[in-house]
């Protein structure tokens, strides 16, 4: 009896947690194509177990983890009054992509207001493979070029790591991708380090019928890139359409709260005022950041 007890718990232990290889990658970024002096920087996973990987961004984790605790929490304790209140530091990368192998069908998944889509690429990057050889850390690493996205990608990959895939969508070199730059130095992706780890399988935040709350609680939406492309035009004509809609819904049954603080840090929760300095900031966010990594996406 003890025999099959320990059985089933090493399946079960192996359902809920994976052997994961780990690679950090120093993500740096110009979001105002008219100010190069401003360079931001992320860290970004990517996760590779045997089914696939994971392209993230660490500090958006995080605080995403965070604030569902939060709302787990409060649905414990009043599950009719809702209180959404984002915190600092919530990252700079809110995107993330996944590869499914061994076919490496890949997704990127964005948020639009209160959605989460799941876009599927259409594409895969058509590589180059250069004779230039150089050592970038511990690694030797080859060169490949390839245009994706709008934009024209130089890549230095290993073979002594025995893994075809890259950050973001980029794969399909004999080896990881250990960095890569765009032509006009606005994008680059550094790999800085890398671990074995177990890692809990991801889990839903359960929220009451019809609920749904910043992108958490629901389905993503799936969407091809054209699809894709219509929703984020309405977006930028009116970025507060799906926040006004989802909390009209939810008026009869759950009682939503969207606070927020104006550029002189008073905080304000009356959701006329909410959605008007939501869409002040939202339109001020997108002058400013008008230089995406994939140029072609959000024409």
């Amino acid at each position: 009896m003890k025999k099959i007890i320990l059985s089933l718990l090493l399946v079960l232990g192996c359902s809920i947690f994976a052997q994961t290889n780990r690679f950090f990658y120093d993500y740096k970024f110009i979001p105002d194509s008219t100010n190069k002096e401003d360079v931001k920087t992320e860290m970004m996973l990517l996760d590779i177990d045997k089914s696939g990987s994971k392209y993230y961004s660490r500090e958006t984790f995080v605080a995403d983890s965070t604030m569902k605790a939060d709302i787990e929490k409060q649905l414990k304790g009043s599950p009719g009054n809702i209180s959404i209140n984002r915190k600092n530091n919530q990252g700079l990368v809110s995107e993330k992509v996944t590869k499914q192998y061994p076919d490496f069908k890949t997704y990127l998944f964005v948020r639009v207001s209160t959605d989460s889509y799941k876009v599927e690429e259409d594409q895969k990057p058509i590589w180059k493979i250069l004779p230039d050889k150089q050592k970038i850390g511990e690694y030797n690493v080859q060169k490949a070029t390839t245009k994706f996205g709008g934009r024209e990608w130089t890549a230095w990959f290993s073979t002594d790591i025995p893994f075809q895939d890259g950050p973001y969508k980029f794969y399909g070199l004999p080896g990881l991708i250990v960095k890569i730059e765009d032509k006009t130095g606005s994008h680059s992706m550094t790999l800085i380090g890398n671990k074995t780890i177990q890692v809990n399988a991801d889990q839903e935040m359960n929220l009451p019928t019809g609920m749904q709350i910043m992108g958490m609680g629901g389905k993503d939406i799936e969407a091809s890139k054209s699809q894709f492309k219509k929703v984020w035009k309405a977006y930028i004509n009116d970025p507060t359409k799906n926040m006004r809609e989802m909390m009209m819904k939810n008026s009869e049954t759950n009682k939503i709260v969207f606070k927020s603080k104006t550029s002189d840090g008073r905080e304000i929760s009356d959701p006329n005022q909410v959605f008007r300095e939501i869409e002040k900031r939202t339109k001020e966010n997108l002058k400013k950041n008008n230089n995406p990594i994939e140029l072609d996406l959000y024409k």
